[in-house]
């Protein structure tokens, strides 16, 4: 049997002021071949995870809090308890807006590392509008570098 505390997993902070602890696939203690998954705490008022898109299906589960969620055109608010599936290929965005931290499970497959996490920590995600498509109207600001807070 393959198990982890979670409590252990100390995880990464990224520059838009989250922090992810994978817990199965890529980076993991337990690996598996069609999915990965792990826990994502916001920070409370605009921790996110900035627009982005990869080939993966992608599931968010949101545990605890809630924030704004844009996903292709459309943004809706998103609070504990909902589930929000992302097309492979969707450029989505997460954002806690309130103001106790946001806290979800991602799961997405094919299991592995995706593009978007390197990119942030580099401060070379590509700009909504600029370098990707433009993000819905009413979206929280993208946080492309690390010097910015959204």
């Amino acid at each position: 049997m393959q198990r982890v505390v979670i409590s252990s997993i100390e995880g990464r902070r990224y520059p838009a002021r989250r922090r992810t602890q994978n817990l199965v696939g890529g980076a993991s203690p337990i690996q598996a071949t069609n999915f990965s998954m792990g826990i994502v705490t916001f920070e409370p008022n605009g921790g996110q995870v900035p627009w982005h898109n990869h080939e993966q299906e992608e599931v968010y589960l949101i545990l605890e809090g809630s924030g704004q969620f844009a996903i292709g055109d459309e943004v809706q608010q998103i609070s504990a308890g909902e589930v929000v599936f992302v097309p492979p290929g969707t450029f989505h965005q997460l954002t806690n807006l309130g103001d106790v931290p946001l806290k979800m499970v991602y799961i997405y497959g094919p299991a592995g590392i995706v593009d978007h996490w390197k990119h942030e920590l580099a401060g070379t995600l590509p700009k909504a509008g600029i370098d990707a498509p433009a993000m819905p109207e009413g979206a929280a600001a993208q946080h492309t570098t690390t010097d910015e807070k959204p």
